[in-house]
């Protein structure tokens, strides 16, 4: 069994299935892409992995413990780590105060956060820190309401990383940025994910990014797996390269 273990999951919303006995495992420290034309579920997968959704028959095991069905908050405690779509920070908090604030949830200690922030001095020294690791160190000071969206969404990645995940899970990294900013974060959570042991999950559009850092790859087309597998093989899988119409997936 795969340090994550995604099994036989169906997530149905009304009659809609999003999601039809979707199963995959992620070994520890491997980098894997979730991928898929527009509404293939990715998404939908997402949410049942972190538990905003609880499947309607299947599981996910995460280092041999079932957290299908469990709060997100809970399955942050356990070490998994999320980012979204849509970008997920503090706009009126610096950029400090931003990585504070989620050191300070994952220690325990979030209520009155900045009254605590005196007492507290090597929780100051751990934001910094993390924000060294993805290139924010010198803006600690600024408001995050006017990073670039590429920084704001490293911001968020700094937030992720504040909770110390084991696996942490990206929806759309790059999303919204520039052709040298999404190279810039590539690069960022390929250096993360070597230095720390950490296993990465996301799902992501642009498919040199995808063949360019991801071990492996699980393919959603309508709610299910077509393929899974390598990235030289999901290149030449001919059901992939049909679901993509032959635009995204180039030799």
């Amino acid at each position: 069994m795969g340090f994550l273990q995604v099994s036989g999951v169906v997530k149905s919303f009304g009659g809609l299935r999003a999601l039809q006995d979707v199963s995959f495992s992620v070994a520890r420290g491997e980098i894997r892409a979730i991928i898929g034309p527009n509404g293939a579920g990715k998404s939908t997968l997402f949410n049942v992995m972190t538990g905003l959704f609880p499947p309607n028959s299947g599981e996910v095991v995460f280092d041999g413990e079932r957290i299908s069905g469990v709060p997100p908050h809970r399955i942050i405690r356990k070490g998994i780590g999320r980012s979204f779509q849509i970008t997920n920070i503090f706009p009126r908090m610096t950029v400090f105060e931003n990585v504070q604030v989620a050191l300070f949830s994952h220690h325990g200690k979030s209520r009155n956060a900045f009254g605590l922030a005196r007492r507290y001095p090597t929780i100051a020294a751990e934001a910094l820190a993390i924000l060294g690791q993805v290139g924010l160190a010198e803006k600690h000071e600024i408001s995050a309401s006017i990073l670039s969206h590429g920084d704001q969404k490293r911001l968020e990645i700094a937030i992720s990383l504040a909770s110390r995940p084991r696996l942490l899970m990206l929806d759309e990294p790059t999303a919204g940025m520039s052709r040298f900013e999404s190279r810039e974060t590539v690069e960022l959570l390929r250096k993360i994910s070597r230095e720390q042991g950490l296993t990465l999950v996301f799902t992501e559009h642009d498919m040199d990014i995808v063949f360019g850092i991801s071990e492996k790859i699980v393919v959603l087309q309508q709610g299910s797996v077509i393929a899974d597998g390598a990235p030289a093989e999901i290149k030449a899988n001919p059901q992939v390269r049909k679901a993509y119409l032959g635009e995204e997936i180039q030799e």
